[in-house]
């Protein structure tokens, strides 16, 4: 009975980003395409510097349209999924992780971004194998490391915004509305009702709904745009 009361413990504290991938076996063999670098020696460098050291020193072309730059992307993301798997075992292990409730306001969340991503896609013709869906899934696996990394931040996601934030906040919200507007009605209509689920979905702090605009905009926005925002990576 004590056995089973402390596997049920251990389960409401389970954090949900460790749900998501299951544990690898492990294995002594190394990725060639890290080109000698370890997962945090690569996720120092921001995704764009990345792509362009993965461009010096493998030797091949790296356009933004090329597979090289796929590579050197899917690369910078099973970094991004070792971090957060590390940091959720952290977090399970000295339980200090979500809550059962919390777990399911984020399962639910990412639920809901990922179908705004498949539809966000779709509607912009964008290639599942494209440099824009590699970057779209870095997305959903920032919002995922955040969600754990809150857990250890505690003011991370729940602090207000700055000033400068907030002027943000507003002009991505109008930028978002003006890029949506750019869809044709049969595409626009079931994008929008996407992205509102995500925020029917849970309570969501102001840190993510401006960092959720951003996302729609890089989305949305046509290939040709000027870049609205960097992105968190």
């Amino acid at each position: 009975m004590k056995i089973a009361a402390l596997v049920a413990a251990s389960l409401i504290f389970l954090p949900q980003c460790f749900a998501q991938t299951k544990t690898a076996v492990p294995h002594t063999s190394v990725d060639p395409d890290r080109l000698g670098q370890t997962c945090p020696q690569i996720l120092k460098m921001g995704s764009g510097d990345w792509v362009a050291y993965f461009d010096q020193k493998s030797g091949q072309v790296v356009t933004p349209d090329s597979s090289g730059a796929i590579r050197a992307l899917a690369v910078y993301g099973k970094c991004y999924d070792e971090r957060t798997k590390r940091l959720a075992a952290t977090l399970g292990k000295n339980g200090k992780g979500p809550l059962m409730g919390a777990n399911g306001n984020f399962r639910d969340f990412e639920a809901a971004l990922q179908d705004f991503t498949t539809k966000g896609l779709a509607a912009t013709n964008s290639a599942p194998d494209s440099p824009k869906s590699a970057y779209a899934h870095l997305y959903e696996k920032q919002f995922r490391y955040q969600f754990c990394q809150s857990y250890v931040e505690k003011d991370l996601l729940s602090r207000p915004l700055t000033p400068e934030e907030s002027d943000g906040y507003t002009k991505a919200k109008n930028h978002f509305g003006e890029v949506l507007g750019l869809l044709p009605d049969e595409k626009l209509h079931s994008v929008h009702s996407a992205f509102r689920q995500i925020f029917d979905a849970g309570p969501v702090s102001d840190v993510t709904k401006l960092e959720l605009y951003r996302f729609a905009i890089f989305l949305l926005a046509p290939a040709k745009d000027k870049p609205f925002s960097s992105p968190p990576f």
